[in-house]
């Protein structure tokens, strides 16, 4: 029997933000420039900072394009000019260990650029940015994870204290606008790296396409344990397997 087709999202409403919970003594709100969507959790508001610390981080990404758009089209590592911009030569580290363009981790390095920036008014800083997440916390968090946004989030990954700061990096074939080159309903990397969660993510959800590929998902991020990936959980054919410092409870 043929498998129906699933349904591939691309509603740009992001209706996971209205369900997600704010501990006592926070606040969330919302900082948008171009492309760029934060959904931003801290001890108090700091819109003005985070529009301030998000304008000029894509002002760098964004001249830099201007003048070598072959970064941005690139699906395949690209080395940067010396010279570049840090935050553009941390996108180009993570596309080449992971094998992919440079622009797979752009969601990842915004996130945590800007939460960095407003670590130094709030012990708590939370960042995400379209399903990429950095978390710079002091309590214990639980991510969501939505893999089929039909039937909502049924399990998310709880985070000690201790394991902050943090980046929780998703990558899904039918969630969302961005490229993929595979089939898995979704792959989530946490690492200590922005920009190297978001390109691990992209890159192993491109090599998920059935069950059988979820085996090599998980062996393919523990050969990125030396580089900041510590945890890994995959979603793809029927088939759910975690790798690495995950603990996975139900919602």
């Amino acid at each position: 029997m043929k498998r129906r087709p699933r349904t591939v999202h691309r509603s740009p409403e992001r209706r996971y933000r209205t369900e997600s919970l704010t501990r006592s003594g926070e606040v969330a709100f919302q900082a948008a420039v171009g492309q760029s969507d934060l959904w931003i959790v801290a001890r108090e508001r700091l819109r003005d900072p985070a529009m301030e610390a998000l304008h000029r981080f894509r002002g760098q990404l964004t001249s830099y394009l201007t003048l070598h758009p072959e970064f941005g089209a690139s699906l395949s590592p690209v080395t940067p000019l010396s010279g570049a911009p840090q935050l553009i030569r941390g996108m180009a580290e993570a596309g080449r260990i992971c094998g992919v363009g440079p622009m797979a981790s752009v969601a990842g390095t915004i996130a945590q650029a800007v939460a960095e920036e407003l670590a130094r008014l709030s012990p708590d800083v939370l960042v995400e940015n379209g399903g990429d997440i950095y978390m710079i916390s002091t309590r214990e968090r639980t991510v969501a994870l939505l893999a089929d946004p039909a039937s909502g989030s049924r399990l998310g990954l709880r985070i000690d204290p201790h394991a902050f700061p943090l980046a929780v990096c998703s990558s899904s074939a039918l969630i969302g606008h961005s490229l993929s080159l595979g089939q898995g309903e979704l792959v989530t990397v946490l690492g200590k790296n922005g920009a190297l969660a978001d390109a691990a993510a992209t890159a192993l959800c491109n090599m998920l396409r059935r069950a059988e590929d979820v085996d090599r998902v998980l062996e393919t991020a523990q050969g990125w344990a030396g580089n900041g990936v510590c945890g890994v959980f995959a979603q793809g054919g029927g088939k759910v397997a975690a790798w690495g410092d995950v603990e996975l409870v139900t919602l």
